[in-house]
Parts: C-alpha cells; structure tokens; sequence
C-alpha cells in the first residue's frame, strides 16, 4: 500500500470499521473518530452474552486491573477506560495519550504491572505520516501524564525485518501488550515478530516470522502463547495459536481452524481463542469481516477447536474473570460470557 492508499483510508468519511492492510497483513481496526456504535445482533450458540457497555472509541485491547476492573483502550480520543464488569459502569481511568492520527492506532492495548498502567500507542509517527509523537511503550503517571519507557518506533526504524516480506509502514503496526518476567511482549502484526521490552526501554526481537499477522498473547509459565489472523483471505485453516518459549526459535502449532484469531487467554486451565469473523470471499482487503461471524473457541488437546458461543460481532480482545468471559469489539461494545470456564 502507498502513501496515498493509507492517507485515503484514514480521510473516509462515512467509514466505521475496517480493516487495515500493510502488504498481505491485515489488522482488525476502527477508523473512524467519536462514533457512536451501533447495536449489534446477540450471539448465538453456547452460553448466552450479554451486553455489558457500549460508545466506546476506537477501542481495542483490554486487561483486568489489579482491582478486579476491566481496562480498554480508547485510540480515537487517546485515552483509557475502566469498567465495572458487573454494572458496567466507565470511568476515565487516564486521558492525553497520543490519538490515533490517520483514523487508525493511538493507545491500542493495556497492562499493569506493581499497580502500574502501561500503555501501547502505535501508528502515531512514521515516515509517512511523521510527527513529535512516540509508537511504543508509556507509563501512566497521572489521570493526564505519562512517560515514554520504550521507543519502539525508532526500535523498528533501525532494526528492519530481516525475513522479506513488503513493509510499508517502516514503525510497524504493534498490536499486543502482555506482561512477562517484569518487562513485556509486543506483538507486530505488520512487522511479524514478537518483541522483548525490559522496563529500561531495551527492545529486542524475541521471535519472528513471515507473513502470518501476530496478534494476541497470553502466557502461562514459561510459554508464551499467540494468536495468527493469518495472511488475506483468512482461512480458517490460517487461523492458529502457536507456542513459544523465550529462546524458541520457531513456534510450535497448539490449534488452527478459526478464521481470523485476534487474541487468546486462559480461562481457569483451559485456553480460549477469539475469532473475529468470516473473510467475504473476493472483498478487497479493506473490507471488515461478516457482521455476527465471530466466535469465542475452546482449544481442544488434538489440536482443534470447538465454538463456545458464535454470532459475535467483529471482537478484537478477550478477558476472563472468574467463569466470565469479556469481549471489546470494533462497534466500540463489551459483552460478557457468563459461565465460559466452569
């Protein structure tokens, strides 16, 4: 994609949900700034969802805080969230962080570590599209201050892929941020690769891969697991969660079968993926997947999925408490799963 295919996706009106397409990588995003979102059709399937809040903006990633609240990230008005997950009440936990600025990216994912919010802001300065505005990592100070612990875009301008693959956004498009061993990962869904960033700001590239769309993280002990989405069209056979530990150097297949996976989490001792719906067939790759054709899916041990609950629309990030799952989708929703773990 060239300059001007990117600055024209990001100056569409009318637009509210796409996808955004780096050279054969997709990415699950929201474009357009302060919509409402509209309702969405309840899942079918498995046990029943609920919706717990709706008018998030640009919202994407999420975690659970140390209170027991969930935690979104809102990039169209750079800031984050909190919510109750019982009553669904939202509070501005923190605001001012950098916006998305070509209707796309700003604060994308959360995570705390010692009662510390840190924030992954992505796709606010490129080559393309420069600014004073920093992609990586910020530590939240106050309701309205932060600190810039790691520079991954400068990371990424001084260290390119070395597997070839097309690279038209040279900062990368991070996607993930997932606590371990006192510092972080980061995924790259443009880049492919998987970061280690300590709390020093060091940066190195834990794994990488070809043109496979990292997204998701969980971890558990020594194994990092992650989600594909998978190159266009995204088939479900694309659509996996592989393992890895900190000195693999490839990563082993634990599941594949769902289109379109965007995160994977544990739910008690079992391991859960998020599947953000059907690909329509012969669409350009801008197009966003089927409304109504995601799925929350189990990971069985023969290396198969089974659905849980389907007819979710467009999901980007899941979360467990207890027996309850939670799930942020691209009409700026979160539902919850009652019953998910027992």
């Amino acid at each position: 994609m060239n300059t001007q295919n990117i600055l024209a996706l990001a100056l569409k009106p009318a637009m509210r949900v796409t996808k955004f397409h780096f050279g054969g990588a997709i990415i699950v995003m929201m474009l357009a700034v302060g919509l409402v979102a509209a309702s969405a059709a309840p899942p079918s399937g498995g046990p029943t969802a609920t919706r717990l809040v709706t008018g998030l903006q640009g919202a994407m990633g999420s975690t659970i805080g140390p209170d027991g609240a969930l935690y979104v990230t809102e990039g169209a008005v750079g800031q984050i969230s909190r919510v109750d997950p019982q009553t669904g009440q939202k509070t501005t936990f923190a605001s001012g962080l950098p916006p998305a600025i070509i209707g796309i990216g700003g604060a994308i994912d959360v995570a705390f570590i010692d009662n510390i919010a840190y924030v992954l802001v992505t796709l606010v300065s490129d080559p393309l599209f420069p600014s004073s505005d920093v992609d990586g990592i910020y530590r939240v100070d106050g309701p309205d201050s932060f600190t810039v612990v790691a520079d991954i875009g400068a990371f990424n301008l001084a260290n390119p892929p070395t597997i070839p693959f097309q690279v038209d956004v040279k900062t990368g498009l991070q996607f993930a941020l997932q606590t371990y061993r006192g510092g972080f990962l980061v995924t790259d869904g443009h880049l492919n690769r998987v970061l280690r960033v300590t709390l020093d700001g060091e940066i190195t590239v834990l794994i990488a891969f070809d043109n496979i769309v990292p997204t998701g993280l969980e971890v558990r002990g020594n194994t990092i697991y992650m989600a594909e989405a998978g190159p266009v069209p995204h088939l479900p056979e694309n659509g996996k969660v592989v393992s890895f530990g900190p000195n693999s150097p490839t990563a082993t297949e634990v599941a594949s079968g769902a289109p379109l996976l965007v995160d994977v989490e544990f739910g008690g001792d079992r391991l859960y993926a998020l599947s953000q719906g059907i690909f329509p067939v012969g669409s350009p790759p801008a197009t966003p997947a089927l409304p109504n054709t995601g799925a929350l899916v189990k990971v069985n041990v023969d290396g198969t999925f089974t659905v849980i609950t389907d007819g979710l629309d467009r999901p980007t990030s899941l979360e467990f408490i207890g027996n309850t799952a939670y799930f942020v989708t691209l009409t700026g929703e979160i539902w919850k799963i009652d019953g998910v773990s027992k």
